[in-house]
């Protein structure tokens, strides 16, 4: 009855100038701020199997438990999945919020990357950002339970794209013969319920 421990990824991109594209100056940001969280917001539910790994990593996701249940952005509004903190211009960044504490740190890099270089070239508005309570309402195209995380993750073709046929096979093979393996064994609250 506690809330979970988040895994919370701060990012911005430098070009070659090593200048921040996420800034133009503005408190809102460029255009490429909002395009970057439209492809975080598109890939969200085809990566939940690497921000959320293990049967485990599903418990923390729910109506106001502080964290995010679906692809909200917003400015400074820490119920959001994708945050735009404040600050100055030239540290403008998204916060990614939705990964746990169990997950792998360099998977997650790489699903926040693939997402942020995908918004970008297709130029993926995020729409307008939310204002208030953003995790009151559950998407239900958002896959909160591994198995239908894995299933979403093996038919992406932008994560086979970014992370490759093999990469992506392998990966959900493992987790599915793992939780397969999980279901074999009887827990002490089976006993006690059923038996």
């Amino acid at each position: 009855e506690q809330t979970g421990n988040g895994m919370h990824v701060h990012c911005s991109v430098l070009d070659e100038k090593g200048n921040n594209i996420f800034n133009d100056g503005t408190d809102e940001g460029s255009v490429k701020l909002r395009h970057a969280i439209g492809g975080l917001q598109a890939t969200l539910p085809d990566a939940m199997a690497i921000f959320a790994p293990n049967l485990n990593s599903y418990r923390r996701f729910g109506p106001n438990l502080f964290v995010p249940v679906n692809g909200s952005w917003g400015y400074n509004n820490r119920s959001v999945a994708f945050r735009v903190p404040n600050g100055s211009p030239d540290s403008r960044r998204i916060e990614h919020r939705v990964t746990g504490a169990d997950a792998n740190p360099y998977l997650v890099l790489a699903a926040i990357l693939a997402g942020i270089h995908y918004g970008i070239v297709n130029e993926i508005d995020p729409g307008d950002p939310a204002e208030g309570n953003a995790c009151e309402t559950v998407d239900e195209g958002l896959p909160l339970y591994l198995p239908s995380a894995l299933k979403r993750f093996r038919n992406s073709q932008v994560m086979r794209q970014y992370l490759t046929d093999r990469y992506v096979d392998v990966y959900a093979e493992t987790k599915i013969l793992e939780f397969e393996k999980f279901q074999e064994a009887i827990s002490p609250l089976e006993y006690d319920w059923y038996l």
